[in-house]
């Protein structure tokens, strides 16, 4: 049975579950920044997947890619599936801008965490929960 890593569970806010991809959203108001998680037992690296997986993950990734930069106005929209710190396999896709804490650098690290405020995460999750119903 597929469980979600604690540390994702305890950084994020769910957003809401794709046919493959659990979406999150980060908990860090300094960036717009969904985490899609396949829910696939055991699976570390993309190529873990099934192909007909892989191929739902890419839609999964594209869709929430165009729908996280038509809602925040992003000049940039940066995915990827590093799991340096998190094995289980979920891939970023941050949304970023000309004025972003972290200018052209990584954003991990670059500024202090900064967690939503209730109402204004409330907000912004209408919003995509709407679109990517």
């Amino acid at each position: 049975m597929f469980t979600l890593d604690p540390r994702l569970a305890a950084d994020t806010i769910e957003v809401t579950r794709l046919p493959l991809c659990r979406v999150l959203l980060m908990d860090d108001a300094n960036w717009p920044w969904l985490i899609l998680v396949p829910e696939r037992v055991g699976a570390v690296e993309i190529f873990d997947l099934s192909a007909p997986d892989r191929a739902v993950l890419i839609e999964e990734m594209a869709r929430a890619a165009a729908i996280l930069k038509d809602v925040t106005g992003a000049l940039k929209i940066n995915v990827g599936a590093l799991g340096n710190v998190v094995r289980q396999l979920h891939v970023h896709v941050i949304a970023r801008f000309e004025n972003d804490p972290a200018g052209t650098a990584p954003v991990w690290g670059a500024a202090p965490r900064r967690p939503w405020k209730p109402d204004d995460a409330e907000r912004f999750l209408e919003g995509l929960r709407t679109r990517l119903a």
